[in-house]
């Protein structure tokens, strides 16, 4: 079963007027880890997740799209989102991160035309234990949400989220569980899991947290899903 799963990072004595800086810390270290360099949204929301937002901006992702403002640096989108600076509000941001996937198509229908920031595969794999549509993975970018939390926001939130909350939505791209792994596919899935360590470590030696924790919704371990998954357990 696919889980959410989550990167929280702790500052030690954190005062409002530096998160700011951490958080261009944590969404500038996306370049260098498998993601994009700019920002696709900023949101600012007051008081608690019910509240509707007080500050929300799309810059888009890729500069010069039909209908699209390229991206914003990360400095410019922290510092226009963080002009409003409380205790008691969350600062939502948007940055894309690509990873390998499966892409499924039914069996004898042709390739889709390359997509802009998508690298495909061309070894196919039947998908699923019924063998069913044949898949091939390709790498493209996802939105991942970076969310800094002022202390009082949603009754202290950041003692259990962190000071700076990285969701990277589906666990799905580490693990596959669906699919039927042969060894593309487990190569494939082992650089993602690689990539996640990367930048795990990449923000926060890049953001100077001093207490991070990589966990899922459902509470399961990612490390142990995975060692399941590729037969590695004792």
């Amino acid at each position: 079963m696919a889980d959410t799963l989550y990167l929280s990072l702790w500052y030690p004595n954190l005062r409002l007027e530096t998160l700011p800086d951490k958080l261009i810390a944590v969404l500038g270290a996306f370049a260098a880890h498998g993601g994009e360099a700019k920002v696709y949204s900023a949101t600012v929301w007051p008081v608690s997740w019910n509240e509707a937002p007080v500050f929300e901006r799309i810059y888009g992702r890729m500069a010069g799209g039909p209908g699209q403002a390229p991206g914003a640096e990360p400095r410019l989108a922290v510092e226009e989102a963080t002009e409003l600076l409380h205790e008691d509000y969350a600062y939502e941001f948007q940055i894309g991160w690509s990873l390998w996937a499966l892409e499924t198509e039914e069996a004898g229908l042709s390739a889709r035309p390359a997509e802009a920031g998508v690298a495909r595969d061309d070894n196919q794999q039947p998908h699923g234990q019924d063998g069913g549509p044949l898949a091939r993975w390709a790498r493209g970018p996802r939105l991942v949400r970076v969310t800094g939390y002022g202390a009082l926001f949603d009754e202290g939130a950041y003692e259990q989220d962190g000071h700076i909350r990285i969701d990277f939505g589906s666990d799905a791209p580490f693990l596959e569980e669906d699919a039927d792994l042969d060894l593309v596919g487990a190569r494939h899935v082992e650089e993602n899991v690689r990539q996640l360590v990367s930048l795990t470590a990449g923000v926060e030696k890049a953001s100077g947290a001093t207490a991070r924790l990589l966990w899922s919704e459902l509470g399961e371990s990612l490390a142990k899903r995975l060692a399941a998954r590729l037969g590695m357990e004792n």
